[in-house]
């Protein structure tokens, strides 16, 4: 019985979060926590957060809690700056 947590996740490939991902132990409870607008992987490399939300989104006995920038509970200014990289982010066609 464990209790694991995989925490920034989103700068795993798909390999190392499968790898990670079928070596659970019976009994263990897994939390895996990652911010895909945050990913330093190189470009054209697929993140493993990513791809696993894909891949296990019907998984019975997997779920996903998404957060969003109103989540956000640092420096006021930090929402902005969340907003403005997704902004960004969301017109440049790299990743």
């Amino acid at each position: 019985d464990s209790f694991i947590i995989l925490d920034e996740s989103q700068n795993t490939t798909a390999e190392q979060m499968k790898m990670f991902l079928t070596r659970i132990g019976f009994g263990s409870t897994v939390v895996i926590t990652g911010d895909i607008t945050q990913i330093d992987l190189p470009v054209k490399t697929l993140s493993g957060l990513k791809h696993a939300l894909a891949v296990l989104d019907e998984v019975k006995g997997i779920s996903f809690t998404h957060f969003g920038v109103k989540d956000v509970v640092r420096h006021p200014l930090v929402q902005r700056i969340v907003e403005a990289y997704g902004e960004f982010e969301d017109n440049d066609d790299r990743r």
